[in-house]
């Protein structure tokens, strides 16, 4: 059936045992193809790649469409349909969260809180969760173009340090819910204190979001992979915090694109 003639013993052998067991292919993983014929999964992918194909999914998906199989093979065939149909439905899920999130953008707004960070004594950044892996990254990129900036996510010293933050100064919360009681008691000081405060959301009518002086409100689907566990992706406010962001350097920095 395939008539390679630069492949290694071990290849080659792989390509015999799919051709003498093709009604088993349709339903098995690489890891189990790879377990019944004795090889890796990396001789797999090689010899997918020499024989003309992507990867394993791609070749399985061309047996269906190229060679006459039985009928019991071709219905063996629906699952692999369905499998890659459900990875299409996660990749539209989370295009959609991203389109979303980019139409829900004020270009007014980004204007406002660029000149709020810009103006601003200190920047902070409070953020609770998985959500911190956004706050880690804006932090690090505010210190590459040389903002000054301090981001906390222990909800312990973010109740002291919002004690400390003056009216010079401009928070930026991060929170996917907008109703993290750590995050609420932290935004009330700094309303007390007459702070700037800017959020980073997914939800327009959370406590943070009635607290904030200027909200950037993501789009998150409702659909979740893991139901139980509080894991959400937190996919539309790191494209939140990188236009903000991209949008800062472009700004304010002297090394940016915008000045060649």
């Amino acid at each position: 059936m395939f008539n390679i003639s630069n492949l290694t013993n071990t290849e080659q052998h792989l390509i015999n045992y799919i051709e003498s067991h093709l009604s088993e292919i349709p339903t098995i993983s690489i890891v189990k193809l790879s377990e019944r014929a004795n090889v890796s999964t990396a001789t797999i992918v090689r010899t997918m790649k020499k024989i003309g194909y992507d990867g394993f999914t791609s070749f399985k998906h061309d047996l269906k469409n190229n060679y006459h199989l039985s009928n019991h093979s071709l219905s063996d065939y629906q699952t692999l349909d369905y499998i890659d149909q459900t990875i299409k439905n996660v990749v539209l899920r989370n295009e959609l969260e991203v389109k979303n999130t980019i139409q829900n953008i004020n270009s007014q707004l980004i204007e406002d809180a660029l000149q709020a960070i810009f103006s601003a004594k200190q920047v902070y950044i409070f953020s609770r969760g998985l959500s911190e892996t956004v706050a880690s990254e804006m932090e690090m990129k505010f210190h590459i173009v040389q903002r000054t900036c301090e981001a906390y996510t222990d909800p312990n010293i973010i109740k002291t340090i919002s004690k400390r933050i003056t009216y010079t100064d401009v928070v930026i919360f991060i929170s996917l819910n907008g109703d993290t009681q750590e995050l609420i008691d932290a935004a009330m000081t700094c309303q007390k204190n007459d702070v700037a405060i800017i959020l980073l959301t997914a939800n327009p009518i959370g406590t943070l979001a009635r607290m904030s002086d200027i909200t950037f409100c993501g789009f998150k689907s409702d659909t979740s992979y893991f139901p139980d566990y509080e894991v959400q992706s937190r996919l539309p406010l790191h494209v939140l915090s990188r236009i903000l962001l991209d949008s800062y350097s472009i700004r304010f920095h002297k090394n940016s694109l915008y000045d060649l």
